[in-house]
């Protein structure tokens, strides 16, 4: 049976290490996993503002995060640019060895990791990290693998929903992101 992850054991049990980094897989976590396409053959994507405002707590309280997808799209690109991720893989086609790769690079352990993914693909992120999550409507086989299954799914407020469950477990949810509007003073 696992300890509660808010709890410390008596006797000096060890405290879990933070959340450093999240690793998210796109299609599927951070859209609803459909391909737009117009009759020209460009692609379009829905990304909820919700999970994006989530990414700028994450950030604030000092996690890295990495998108590693395996397909390719220039949406994914420059929604990545807008929300400044600073670790954007496409195309990846063995997302295990990619997470490892960044695993070294950032210096991390498996304790600091938590990966989030929707369908069978991801697996390999689900067992490099310590904590893992899929959203609702993820595909049986990662609901199998995945510390949590999340109720909201895919592309509707699924990576919040595990961002704040990080948050909360670092010890950081009180993270605001936003700065007051300032009172504009009435013209007379």
């Amino acid at each position: 049976m696992r300890a509660s992850g808010s709890r410390r054991r008596a006797g000096g049990g060890k405290k879990r290490p933070p959340i450093r980094a999240l690793f998210l897989d796109v299609d599927g976590v951070l859209t609803d996993g459909k391909i737009y396409l117009d009759g020209r053959g460009n692609e379009m994507k829905v990304f909820d503002t919700k999970d994006g405002h989530g990414m700028r707590k994450a950030e604030a309280a000092g996690i890295t995060l990495c998108w590693i997808s395996g397909r390719t799209s220039p949406a994914t690109a420059r929604r990545a640019r807008e929300l400044g991720v600073p670790h954007c893989y496409q195309g990846v086609r063995d997302k295990g060895a990619r997470i490892e790769a960044l695993r070294r690079r950032l210096g991390l352990t498996r304790d600091e990791m938590a990966a989030m993914g929707d369908d069978e693909p991801d697996i390999p992120m689900f067992e490099a990290a310590a904590l893992s999550a899929c959203p609702s409507d993820a595909t049986p086989g990662a609901k199998r693998y995945a510390s949590m299954v999340l109720t909201k799914p895919g592309g509707a407020g699924a990576a919040r929903e595990f961002i704040e469950k990080i948050l909360e477990r670092n010890g950081t949810a009180g993270i605001v992101t936003h700065k007051p509007i300032p009172r504009q003073r009435k013209q007379r």
